[in-house]
């Protein structure tokens, strides 16, 4: 071209490129955004950032809304913006500079004589580059210049003049690059130097609140979880949202086409078909076909599925091109979930029947390389039932039916099992699944089938043997049996020796549940030397999330244990850690059922603190304990009944002892005794010694409660000599914990006042407070009648009961305390040491989620500890309740 005298520069174009062909116009305008359209802040303000950097690259898939993001981005600018729409025509230099010189003449950018314009397609001449970077150099403003769909360009001669051209340029050109694939350009170097912009796949996905956005733009008004569904399943996928929202609006019901939304027959099947799919060579085409069976797939399982060898390289390339193929790290991928449902469709209208052989042959693979999750997904999806059912049994992984942590997807799994799957390992499956779900019957007809199946197919391998060992452990803790659970025990211990050492490594969760339903069932039998034996070694096992739910449950066995034997502190101290075991692992519903709360809520009514112990109760009664044994049964009523008690409800604590007969093959000892114990003792709240007497003279003699009891019944009756004469029956080696030592004493302290020994009385219920305070035991002083109020009046006691039992100097004393006779009325009002706890982290400025979470409990409970310190502390506000607990110096 001529260049003018005046100003140095080219004339008009003459339109044409080095071919003769002409320029197409419509490649230099950026499109037009839709009224629809979505501006999305956050975006916008990190692409303004290119703008400080030479150069920027918006990188994605087709339909992640990259183009329209930076179309309207430019219209912003202050800046002149050359935009050129590349095409697959501009692999030759001389083609793409062509374009790319009446760009920036189209955006207003003069262009000097000097660069001249490529007079030949296959080459450009280097003088024509260096002129044009020292043109757009000494320019007193920056051309942004961006490349739309530069994936299309595939030069690597292209690209290294564009990079030879950028880094000259300086600050007079600013490069955007729009693309699905990563540019030729060393992208590396510019990272290394923070000299790049970019925009990712990833960030172009649409949030929950923009897709909220963009389906009202579309005339759309969902609820937040419809829309968050639907982001889910898109993934942001800004297409599919614009797809999906553009087809509910013609159908009469929106909402419901959203949630029926099938995306092999939509446009989106259409647009994800023509514009990745078609891209693809038939070998790709056919690989990605037949990896859509999968969930996630790495190169060896691709090449075991295709049976080909090149599926790394493939795989790769995809990832790079952002074909809905993504890297999930560690050599395994997936593809995107309305892609891979698109090409399933696809897959059985070209090859019916084949999917199923596939996930069969997908299954195996996965197994063998210890995926047995994905490998058990497979199996059933390909109706292979046997081998899925085989597989977990074989693999020992029967226990995982049981842990939480994949129970319930393992239940819902195999619920879809055919009645046609037949033989031990899908009966085994069966029975341990409605084991798990609660129903006995059913478990039990089960599991008797597959005793019967090995008994016929003879030994039978070791793993199925042991799976079946298990489940009877777990049969003889449901119904009460401690000797077929000795027998379960016994078996697997045999079994244990023909197992591989390396599966029973795998899977710890099992000899881990088959000890605790051991040990459940020895407690059940009042067996609690050997039980602790059990339970103990559980908790004793490794550490982790397999073994997290027999922990659990093993920690909440022992503290009723030491609750049982009268110890309320270390009975304590476990229930707690098993609360946290089932935090730290989240446990389903473990936090607020089984033993360990009921443990934790009978230690509060001990400790007169019947909300806090109401509260834990409410929960346990609304949740669905994992394993609900007959300890579990006896535990919770027996604990209700204490409660109603505590509350001077006895008609309902006499129901309750009433109700704690739990169905079992044998009885327990201890629920009979413990039943015995509420029922005589509900009989003396209503002042009836003699019904008292016939319910716990019976059980006198088996433990030293009992017998503490029948001796409180005979102070009652007017016999403190008989009182007196049982407790001094007992065994010397009989120790137990305060909870009963404490009431033992204050009987002795009765019958001594009552034969007229005050100074007895005194010293012995100064002996009971000492034991007491250690663990704050206020119930059996307050149960033990009006006799105790003068004793606590003066001297030693008075000093002994000061602060916990008996308001301090200076306390808080609630309304209503004081009695007509100005004796000392019991104080009910003390903080708990778990609300100090809560108080000490309200002070810290904490939110009820993070006391939660420190404290290892749910945020309910931490809501109910709140609710019993303000009423105790006589206020209504977090900052009212810190000020005051100051001022009564529990800080």
């Amino acid at each position: 071209m001529a260049v003018t005298e005046e100003t140095g520069a080219e004339p008009a174009s003459a339109s044409v490129d080095p071919t003769g062909d002409p320029l197409l116009r419509t490649r230099f305008a950026p499109p037009k955004r839709p009224a629809t359209f979505l501006r999305r802040d956050r975006l916008v303000r990190h692409l303004d950032q290119a703008l400080g950097t030479p150069l920027t690259m918006v990188n994605g898939a087709a339909g992640a809304g990259k183009t329209l993001l930076v179309a309207d981005w430019a219209a912003g600018l202050t800046e002149p913006v050359a935009w050129l729409t590349t095409d697959t025509g501009d692999q030759a230099p001389g083609i793409f500079w062509a374009y790319l010189l009446e760009a920036l003449r189209a955006a207003g950018v003069p262009v000097t004589g000097d660069v001249g314009c490529p007079a030949e397609a296959a080459r450009v001449d280097q003088r024509t580059l260096t002129c044009l970077a020292a043109d757009l150099e000494r320019r007193d403003h920056t051309t942004v210049v961006v490349l739309d769909e530069f994936d299309r360009v595939t030069s690597p001669e292209i690209a290294e003049q564009l990079q030879f051209v950028l880094h000259h340029a300086g600050r007079g050109m600013r490069l955007v690059l729009v693309s699905r694939t990563e540019p030729l350009l060393p992208l590396h170097r510019y990272r290394a130097s923070g000299e790049i912009t970019e925009i990712r796949n990833a960030e172009l996905a649409f949030t929950s609140e923009e897709a909220h956005e963009l389906l009202s733009r579309h005339g759309l008004h969902l609820w937040a979880d419809a829309v968050r569904a639907l982001v889910e399943r898109t993934q942001g996928w800004a297409a599919g949202l614009r797809l999906c929202a553009l087809a509910a609006r013609q159908g009469t019901d929106p909402d419901a086409y959203l949630k029926q939304f099938e995306a092999d027959h939509s446009t989106v099947a259409d647009f994800l078909l023509a514009e990745v799919l078609d891209r693809q060579t038939p070998g790709t085409q056919d690989l990605l076909l037949r990896i859509s069976v999968l969930d996630r797939c790495c190169p060896d399982l691709v090449n075991a599925l295709t049976l080909r060898t090149d599926a790394e390289p493939i795989l790769a390339a995809l990832q790079r091109e952002n074909a809905f193929v993504h890297y999930l790290g560690h050599s395994w991928y997936s593809l995107h979930p309305l892609f891979a449902e698109i090409l399933r469709a696809h897959l059985g209208e070209r090859f019916p029947g084949l999917e199923p052989e596939l996930r069969s042959r997908a299954a195996r693979w996965l197994r063998r390389s210890g995926a047995l999750p994905d490998a058990l997904v497979q199996g059933a999806a390909a109706d292979d039932w046997e081998f899925s059912a085989r597989a977990v049994v074989d693999d020992l992984a029967i226990g995982q039916l049981f842990t939480g942590l994949r129970s319930e997807e393992l239940s819902a799994l195999f619920a879809r099992m055919s009645p046609e799957a037949t033989g031990p390992a899908p009966d085994l499956v069966r029975a341990a699944r409605e084991l798990g779900r609660r129903d006995l019957d059913h478990g039990l007809a089960h599991l008797r089938r597959a005793e019967e199946e090995l008994g016929r197919d003879g030994a039978g391998a070791a793993p199925v043997r042991l799976s079946c060992a298990l489940l009877e452990a777990l049969a003889a803790r449901l119904t009460g049996s401690p000797d077929r659970a000795e027998r379960a025990a016994e078996q697997a211990t045999l079994l244990r020796r023909e197992v591989p050492g390396q599966l029973l490594d795998e899977h710890p969760e099992l000899t881990a549940l088959l000890l605790t339903h051991l040990g459940s069932a020895r407690l059940w039998a009042g067996r609690f030397d050997d039980a602790r034996a059990a339970l103990s070694a559980v908790v004793g096992s490794p550490d982790g999330a397999a073994t997290a739910l027999p922990r659990w449950e093993a920690l909440g066995h022992l503290a009723l244990i030491d609750y049982l034997n009268g110890w309320p502190g270390p009975a304590e101290h476990k229930a707690l850690a098993a609360a946290g075991q089932a935090e730290r692992y989240s446990l389903p519903q473990c936090s607020r059922s089984g033993i360990g709360p009921l443990v934790l809520a009978a230690v509060l009514i001990d400790r007169d603190e019947l909300d806090e112990a109401q509260a834990l109760l409410d929960e346990v009664a609304v949740s669905h304990p994992l394993v609900d044994d007959p300890v579990v049964q006896a535990g919770r009523t027996l604990t209700r009944g204490r409660l109603f008690l505590a509350r001077g409800d006895a008609r309902a604590a006499l129901a309750a002892a009433a109700d704690a007969t739990v169905p079992a093959a044998v009885s327990s000892p201890w629920a009979e005794d413990h039943a015995a114990l509420l029922a005589s003792a509900a009989h003396l709240a209503q002042g009836h010694p003699e019904p008292a007497r016939q319910a716990v003279e019976r059980v006198a003699h088996h433990r030293r409660a009992c017998a503490v009891e029948a001796a409180r019944v005979r102070l009652a009756a007017g016999n403190p000599e008989g009182a007196l004469d049982l407790l001094d029956s007992l065994p010397e080696n009989d120790r137990p914990g305060p909870a009963v030592t404490v009431r033992a004493t204050l009987v002795r302290a009765r019958a001594a006042l009552d034969t007229g020994d005050a100074a007895t009385a005194r010293r012995l219920v100064a002996r009971a407070l000492l034991d007491g305070r250690r663990e704050r035991l206020r119930r059996p002083f307050l149960e033990a009648g009006p006799w105790i109020r003068p004793l606590l009046s003066t001297g030693r006691p008075r000093e002994l009961a000061s602060g916990w039992l008996l308001p301090g100097p200076g306390r808080y004393r609630a309304p209503g305390l004081a009695t007509p006779d100005g004796a000392p009325e019991l104080a009910v009002e003390e903080l708990s040491a778990r609300e100090r706890d809560v108080v000490r982290r309200v002070a810290e400025m904490m939110s009820t989620e993070e006391i939660a979470a420190d404290l290892h409990v749910s945020v309910n409970t931490v809501k109910t500890h709140l609710k019993s310190i303000y009423r105790k502390l006589a206020v209504t506000r977090r900052g009212e309740a810190v000020r005051r607990a100051r001022e009564r110096r529990l800080l």
